[in-house]
Parts: C-alpha cells; sequence; structure tokens
C-alpha cells in the first residue's frame, strides 16, 4: 500500500534478487566506459559510426551472454530486466557528458532508467515478500507507456522543428531538480513504510499494521504519490515538453486524486478515528486534492 500503513520487521539485507539486479544494473551501466575503451569521446552515441555501432551492438551481446551463464531463469528474467535499465542508464551518461544536442536527453534517460531500477531494488530490500518482475514497474499501464512514448515523439518532433526549445539549459535544469527532489521523496516514503509498502493497494488488513505519521508522513499523508507526482512532471520540464508537460500534470492529478480517494476509504476501514485524525492534522500534499470526504 502506497499511503502511511506500515507492519513488521523491515528487511535491510540484499537477497540473491537484489544482488542479481545491483550486478546486472551496474553491469549494463558499464557502457558508460566504452569510450575510455576506445579512446573516443563521449559523444559515441551521437554521432558512434561504424567502430560505435559495432562497439555497443558487442557490448549488448557479451553482458547478455554473460547474464545467461551466471544466473537461472528465474533470475536471469530479474537481472536482463536491471541490466537494460542500467544500460539505458549508461547511454544516459554518455548523452550527458557529451556536446550533444541530445544532452538533455541524457539526463531524462538517466533518470527514467534510475527511477524503475530504484523502485525494484528498495522494494527488494523493504519488503521482498511483495517482490516480483512488476516490481520494476516497467510493464506498469498501457496509458502510462504511451505517456512515455508521447514525450519522446514530442521531443523528437520538437527538436527538429524548433531545435532552440531544447536547449533552455536553466529550464532543464529546474526539471532535473523536481526529478531529483520527487523520486527521493518516494524512496524516502517506501523506506519509512516499510516492509508493507506495496505497488497494489492493499484490501485486507494484517493484525501487524500499523498507522505511520513520522519522518515524510509527518510532511504529507501520502509523500510516495507527491513525489511521483512532481517527478513525473519535472521529466517534462527536464525535456522542455510544454504539450506533454500540461497533460502529465492534468493525467496525473486526476489519477492521484482518485487513486487517494479510493485509498483513503481503505485506510479509514483499517484505523477508523485514528487515521481521521491524522488527516485532519496532516495535508495530502498534492494540490487542491483533500481525499475522501467524511459526513459527520
Amino acid at each position: 500500500m502506497a499511503a502511511a500503513a506500515a507492519a513488521g520487521p523491515r528487511r535491510g539485507r540484499l537477497g540473491r534478487e537484489a544482488r542479481a539486479s545491483l550486478a546486472a544494473f551496474l553491469l549494463g551501466a558499464s557502457v558508460a566506459a566504452l569510450p575510455v575503451a576506445l579512446g573516443s569521446p563521449s559523444a559515441l552515441l551521437a554521432a558512434p559510426g561504424l567502430r560505435g555501432r559495432l562497439a555497443l551492438a558487442l557490448h549488448v551481446a557479451g553482458v547478455n551472454a554473460a547474464l545467461l551463464l551466471l544466473y537461472p531463469r528465474p533470475l536471469y528474467k530479474i537481472a536482463v530486466r536491471a541490466c537494460f535499465l542500467g544500460f539505458a542508464f549508461g547511454c544516459g551518461l554518455l548523452l550527458s557528458t557529451g556536446r550533444s544536442a541530445w544532452r538533455h536527453f541524457g539526463w531524462y534517460m538517466c533518470s527514467l532508467s534510475l527511477f524503475h531500477y530504484s523502485e525494484y531494488l528498495v522494494t527488494a530490500i523493504n519488503n521482498p515478500r511483495s517482490l516480483s518482475l512488476d516490481s520494476f514497474l516497467l510493464n506498469h499501464s498501457f496509458e502510462y507507456n504511451l505517456a512515455a512514448l508521447s514525450s519522446w515523439v514530442e521531443f523528437t518532433l520538437e527538436k527538429l522543428l524548433f531545435p532552440e526549445l531544447k536547449q533552455i539549459t536553466w529550464l532543464s535544469t529546474v526539471g532535473l531538480l523536481m526529478v531529483i527532489f520527487g523520486d527521493c521523496l518516494r524512496k524516502a516514503a517506501m523506506l519509512t513504510a516499510g516492509s508493507n509498502f506495496n505497488h497494489i493497494v492493499q484490501n485486507e488488513k494484517s493484525d501487524t499494521h500499523t498507522l505511520v505519521t513520522s519522518g515524510v508522513y509527518g510532511w504529507f499523508r501520502h509523500p510516495s504519490y507527491v513525489g511521483w507526482f512532481y517527478w513525473s512532471i519535472g521529466t517534462q520540464v527536464l525535456l522542455c515538453n510544454p504539450i506533454c508537460m500540461v497533460g502529465y500534470a492534468l493525467v496525473s492529478w486526476r489519477f492521484f486524486r482518485e487513486r487517494i480517494e479510493e485509498e483513503e476509504i481503505t485506510l479509514i476501514h483499517f484505523f477508523g478515528e485514528e487515521y481521521l485524525e491524522y488527516k485532519r492534522k496532516v495535508p495530502s500534499g498534492l494540490p487542491f486534492i483533500r481525499g475522501v470526504r467524511v459526513e459527520l
């Protein structure tokens, strides 16, 4: 559950799934070292040439072969996803550190891949019982994937038609700060909620459930949603995507309004007056969203 409910002891050890994912992520991210190995500039991805393309292809093939040899099929499924995210992160670093016109898109690639990988890693540490391939959130929903694709299309088209729009560094920096703030807040919420943070709203109360009101839950009732909200908008500010910036804000706001109302009905059922008192004292954290209304 992504609201303020937590239960049971927090698990801080890295299990085999977490270790496999971390090793694979780092292995994928090692693509960022290719320019050093080739003696080429870090703009390898912007204008790779035959040598660069061959190096990228060999890196992908070699890493995948290593994963197949190292891990049995259940762990391989985890490792190959983590490796893909690591590869995207490494490619983002290459674009970010070069003088390419795609530098800000490199920031975005790093932000997006790190967000999805850290969702899995924090879940593996915090709540291994709920861990699954879905914890990467790569298949979050059709709407989520469509939104991501739309932002890539907008960035590419506007870069071709209005290239100067994609070079507003101060605006991209604001977006990057929003992304960092949002992701850090979300991960802080996951760690504070402990072993009962779940990507799926829980409808049954465990005997060990307790209401968490400390840490970031003392600031907002739904800090994980607040973090995701500003992270998602920040990605579009970073890309200088005016259309998706507005679209993400409106769609995310509507989604979280409905999600919070649904979740708070469950939380009131779980905790009764204790949650109602908490609700009166602490805001939801999202603009113009008060949560479910309770008739007295």
